[in-house]
Formats: C-alpha cells, structure tokens, sequence
C-alpha cells in the first residue's frame, strides 16, 4: 500500500486510485464455463460426476448427502460451535423477519382497485464456496431468509468435502437437500437440472471467478436461472479521521484482504499521520496472519488516500461504491446521510466488517465491483416475487375509458382502444 493525496491528484490519477483489479482473464475463463454448462446441458449427471471427479476431486458415487450422513455432520459439529451458529442465526434471522412484504390495495379512481401482491420463489438454490475458507457464515446467510420467505424448495451446493459446520447451519434453516458440488458445474446443475439435482429457479451465494461467470451466463439465458446480483472480488473501504485508532484500521483492511489475492482494502483519511501509522500497522500484523501470502497479494492494489475532510472523504466513498463501508470518526453518525452508495456501513471504532460478516444480523452478501450503485444487500425479499393485480367495476370503466382512448389513439393502438370501446362505447365519436 501507498500513500496518496487526494487534492495533488488529477483526474486519471484519481480514477486510477479507486481502480479494482483487473479480471484480465474473464475470456479464457467464459470459454471454459461456457464448456462446462454446454456439457451438462447436454449429458447431465455424467458430465456432473466427471467434472466433479476432475474439478473438485470428488471421488464418491452419491453427489447429495443422504439423511443419515446429514445427521451424522450435524452431530460432528462441536457444542461450542453451534452454540455460536446459534447465535449468529438467532440475530440474522431477528434482522430478516423484519423485512416483511408489503401488501398494498389502492382504489385509484372510483370503482378501481389495484394491489401488490407477493408470493415466495417456488425453487431457489444457495452456493456456499468451500476451499481454503468454507464459508459456515454465508450458510447462514442465504438459508435464513429463504426459510423466512417461505421458499418451498431450497437446494445448497458447495464443494467437496463439504464443512460439517455448513451442513448444520443450513438444516437449522430447513435446507433438507445438500449436494457435493463446486465451482461453475453446481451453478450449471442447479440452473438446468440433471437427474440428480433440480433445477431452481433463482440462484444465490457468492463464489470464484469461475462461479461468477457461470452465474452471468445461466441468468442471461432464458432456459437457465436468475440469480441474486452481479458479482467481482470482495472489498473494504475504511473511512477515517484524526480520531480512529491505527491498529484498528489495519486489522479492518486485513481482515478484507485476506479473503483472496484480488479482494481491495482502501483507507480514505483526513490524516496523513494516521494513514502512515495504519500502514506501518499493517506491516506489523501482517506477519502474523496465516493467510499472510494472500493478504500480500491483496493489499498490493489497494492504497491510502489523504482528504482533506471528512465530507470530501464520503464523496470519494460515493464514487467508489464499496461492497464495505467502515466509519471511524468523531460523531460518525452525522455522516450516514452523506453515504448514497455502499452494500452495508460499519459504524464506529467497535463495528469491525467481521461483525457484519458473521452475527451482527444484516446479510454479508453484497454488491461489490462498483455494483452497490445500482444493487442492495440480499434481503429477504430477494426470495419472492412481487406482482400486481387490478379490478375495475362497470362503472370504474366508463368513468376512466375516455382517458385509457385518448392515450390509446395517441399511441396508435387502436386494439387497445378497441378493448374499451367495446365495453363502454365509443366516447370520441370516431
């Protein structure tokens, strides 16, 4: 990391700045996604069963865990640990049952009605990477909210061997059918269905470069799946003035760093003192962390940057649009209202991203790459559908069909205009 004042800079060099690290191999990458969905596509489990041999280096016959082997996990799991699973789900599943659907019904105009209505996402599938770091936490935070939502079948796949841990945090949300599967060939099951694992209609859960281009590909065909939301690396941005405690930034950036070799840790500070402090403090706890060559690896794309307040601060994190917002600054709250783009804030020297990320509540699948413009934190309406209705009386109609003819004609659709004019009678005379 870097030191970098934000007034000396022009604008390429800001742009630069705020640059996340390129995907520079997304197309050899597609070329190999796209083969693995156009084979299970069209050979289903023997394509499944081969590339879990080869990718996953699954060598058993049965991809879904049986109820006796769920069981069996489940009671592998430490007290220690579930009590903590306990609690994590307890919070999360207090935060999401909140987030209830709303039912709207508005007469609009004499004699008609219109309403919302919503329904829960008949078939949905999580994914919960496993590899290096299997992810018990985003068990928890996908299978909550569909249990909440009501979702009547709900799937989860993650990689071979799958954490006794993870299997447990999602029976306690009700997940019942759990596959053995990873990488881009689970989101290809899940997406078009083999014998062996339905197919959903929406898919949700983070994963690697492979996992996120498969998600892109099912959700822009028709035939494939939806899925929660776009997806890039993992990142954190730490805004902080005079006040913050050094050693605490640097164990924020690290925790985000080392989630992977293109995660992004960013200090934004008002203070170029406590900006040479953290990264002086970076140094030091880096030698002790396990996952020390990945966070190295991290931490060589990302920078701090000198503001010169606070509020110049909060107009560089807007721009940025981090997946990961931590306030550590006097009063910090009087800044929330200057936040317009971020996946979820940490407010306060005591709020650390692990908070969120394990049993604050609040989901820790968010946007990330920039997305948290246009995208919202998973929630539990993600999990349903809404659709509208309306209902006209006779006399509802007549009193609004001339302005439903008027825009008709306007438009040129006289099949439109028809529609009313035969249940009402032409009121324009033509």
């Amino acid at each position: 990391m870097d030191i970098r004042i934000w007034k000396e800079l022009d604008g390429a060099q800001k742009a630069q700045a705020l640059m996340r690290p390129a995907q520079s191999t997304s197309g050899k990458v597609q070329g190999i996604v796209e083969n693995i969905i156009a084979r299970i596509q069209k050979e289903g489990d023997q394509a499944l069963k081969e590339f879990s041999k080869n990718l996953d280096h699954y060598e058993g016959d049965h991809l879904e865990f049986t109820a006796q082997e769920i069981t069996e996990a489940c009671s592998r799991v430490s007290p220690e640990l579930k009590a903590a699973i306990d609690t994590a789900w307890g919070n999360i599943r207090a935060f999401h049952m909140c987030q209830q659907s709303a039912h709207i019904d508005v007469e609009t105009w004499p004699g008609i009605h219109c309403s919302l209505r919503q329904h829960a996402i008949e078939s949905v599938g999580l994914y919960v990477p496993g590899g290096s770091a299997p992810l018990v936490s985003t068990a928890l935070m996908l299978s909550v909210p569909a249990m909440i939502a009501g979702c009547p079948e709900v799937i989860l796949c993650s990689p071979p061997p799958v954490s006794d841990a993870i299997v447990y945090a999602a029976v306690k949300s009700g997940v019942r059918r759990i596959f053995r599967l990873g990488g881009a060939q689970a989101i290809a099951a899940m997406a078009y269905g083999t014998a062996s694992v339905p197919k959903v209609l929406k898919i949700f859960g983070p994963g690697n470069q492979f996992v996120t281009m498969a998600k892109r590909l099912v959700s822009n065909d028709p035939h494939g799946a939806a899925i929660d939301m776009p997806a890039g690396p993992s990142e954190v941005m730490v805004v902080a003035d005079h006040s913050a405690k050094a050693e605490f930034v640097a164990a924020d950036l690290l925790s985000q760093a080392e989630h992977g070799p293109d995660s992004q840790s960013l200090l934004v500070t008002t203070s170029k003192e406590l900006a040479a402090a953290v990264l002086s403090e970076v140094a030091k706890q880096l030698e002790k962390l396990p996952r020390r060559q990945i966070a190295e690896k991290s931490l060589s794309h990302s920078c701090a940057i000198v503001a010169s307040d606070v509020a110049e601060a909060c107009e560089i994190a807007c721009e940025y649009a981090p997946e990961h917002l931590i306030l550590q600054a006097e009063d910090p709250e009087r800044y929330l209202d200057r936040i317009r783009n971020v996946g979820s804030i940490f407010v306060g020297a005591y709020t650390p991203e692990s908070l969120g990320d394990y049993a604050s509540g609040t989901n820790h699948t968010l946007p990330t790459y920039g997305y948290a413009k246009t995208c919202c934190a998973l929630g539990t309406d993600d999990y349903r559908r809404r659709y509208t209705v309306q209902k006209a009386t006779k006399e509802g109609l007549d009193s609004i069909a001339e302005v439903v003819e008027r825009l008709a004609a306007a438009e040129g659709l006289d099949g439109h205009k028809n529609a009313v004019v035969l249940r009402c009678g032409n009121k324009l005379g033509d």
